[in-house]
Order: structure tokens, then C-alpha cells, then sequence
């Protein structure tokens, strides 16, 4: 893929309306669909193409919610993994790319043109998405004040950025180890190797890391060269947004944190 891909719409394309935004994203939240997230969920390891599927979906609608409809935008979908993501967004009309740091994780048949590209240094110009995506990529890089300057370097100015992640305090927080991470790394991932008889995937500070929300937050709203839009909890069914402006609570309680970002002019 060339650093300059097609853009698609121009800089000048009509955005939806406020009242177009709030109609689209009635339905989010809502019990139905936060109950069909967490039975894909608890499947997550026996059918990966139906919760993944499912996933992508619904983060592709909360993108057009915000955004707008896809067809002809630049998606960049970075450390989207085998591409469920990816596919989504060009089954919707948009001409999306993958980059993804570790091959392994690109599995058996990847999005053509997926490119391995580490995060903090994209193969790309200045500006040229339409929308910078993200789904549970935060915490797993060390340094993520220069990771999202690099989702806000490829940009558009007045484009969206989309980024969640699942935080340190969060029941899931440990991942395959979780809960009992809340009773140290070191034993929970013990505790993993006795029950399963292998090693766990994840180590603490090598490739997960202990991210929190209220210090996520200060540090985006600092920035200059993003606006939050929205901070909400990404799969709650009520007060999503709400929940994210408790502090202590919210390290509990939000279990995934979605921001949606709009990047600033230069």
C-alpha cells in the first residue's frame, strides 16, 4: 500500500446533522444489544468468526454514528488483527487498511493489502484517513500518549478517531488471566498455567500494560490536536456515559472505554 491511499470524499463532504447523529445513535446503548455482545463474548475462544463478526459490526455502526455513513471514506484500522474489522468497514463501502505490528495475529487468510506496521510509526502520510481506528489496542503498547499522536498525525483534520480499550481495573483487565489479576499479574498468571497446563499469553509490561481511565482522560483532554466527542463505556446498555465521569467507579465499573475523538487542525 503507498503511503498516499485514496481519499474518497472530499474534506468539504456534508456531515450529518446533530439531530441525524442523535437519531442513529438511539439504539445505542441498549440491553438487546448488550446482552448479544456478552453471549458472543463467552464464545470468544470456541467461535471467534461469530464474535468477531458481531464485534465489528458494532463498531462499525458506533463509527457511522459519529461519523457518518463509510462509503467512499479512508479507513485505517490499526492492530485490527486477522481483519474482522477491516472487512466490515469495506462491506459498508469504505476503502479501509489494516496494519497490524505482529504477523501472527494476521491468522490464516488476512484483508488483501493488511500491512505489518508498527503503531507508533505508521507507513503513512499526514492526514489521510477519514477515520483512525483502534479496538482494544491501547493497552497493549507502552507508550500510549505516542501512539495516539500517531492515530492523530494520520488524521484528517475534522476527521474521527476511534479508540477503546479495556482497562487495568476492569473485571477483564487481566484478560485470559482476569479476574484474579486484581490479586497481583505474577499469581494470576500462575494460576492460568496450573488451570490450563500453559503459559499465559500476556505478561505484564512486556505485551499488556496497566492503563487507567482517569488518567487516560487527563492526558487526551490535554492534548491539542484532538477534541473528545465522547467518553463512554463501550459496552454498557445505560448512563455509558455517565458511568466514565465517576471517578474510582469508572476503573471498575466501565469495563471498556470508547473514546471518540474529532482531530484538530494543525
Amino acid at each position: 500500500m503507498r503511503p498516499g491511499v485514496r481519499r474518497g470524499r472530499s474534506r468539504s463532504s456534508p456531515r450529518p446533522s446533530k439531530g441525524d447523529v442523535r437519531n442513529r445513535r438511539f439504539k445505542d446503548p441498549s440491553v438487546r444489544r448488550s446482552l448479544s455482545l456478552f453471549r458472543a463474548f463467552l464464545h470468544e475462544q470456541d467461535d471467534p468468526e461469530a464474535c468477531y463478526s458481531l464485534l465489528a459490526r458494532d463498531a462499525a455502526d458506533q463509527v457511522e454514528a459519529y461519523g457518518g455513513d463509510l462509503v467512499g471514506r479512508t479507513v485505517v484500522d490499526i492492530g485490527g488483527g486477522s481483519g474482522y474489522f477491516t472487512s466490515e468497514f469495506r462491506r459498508r463501502g469504505a476503502h479501509a487498511y489494516l496494519f497490524e505490528p505482529d504477523a501472527a495475529e494476521l491468522g490464516g487468510k488476512p484483508p488483501e493489502s493488511a500491512v505489518i506496521a508498527d503503531g507508533y510509526l505508521l507507513p503513512l502520510s499526514d492526514g489521510v484517513a477519514d477515520v483512525t481506528f483502534s479496538s482494544n489496542v491501547l493497552e497493549h503498547v507502552a507508550d500510549p500518549q505516542t501512539f495516539l499522536s500517531e492515530l492523530a498525525r494520520v488524521t484528517r483534520p475534522g476527521g474521527l478517531i476511534y479508540v477503546s480499550f479495556t482497562n487495568w481495573l476492569s473485571p477483564w483487565g487481566g484478560h485470559e488471566w482476569a479476574p484474579w489479576h486484581y490479586f497481583g499479574a505474577e499469581r494470576a498468571r500462575a494460576r492460568y498455567r496450573r488451570r490450563t497446563g500453559k503459559p499465559a499469553k500476556h505478561t505484564l509490561g512486556e505485551n499488556l500494560f496497566a492503563v487507567h481511565i482517569g488518567a487516560t482522560l487527563r492526558q487526551v483532554r490535554a492534548r491539542d490536536d484532538v477534541m473528545v466527542v465522547s467518553a463512554r463505556s463501550r459496552y454498557w446498555p445505560f448512563l455509558a456515559e455517565t458511568v466514565v465521569k465517576a471517578p474510582g467507579i469508572r476503573e471498575l465499573a466501565t469495563w471498556n472505554l470508547l473514546l471518540i475523538l474529532r482531530r484538530c487542525p494543525p
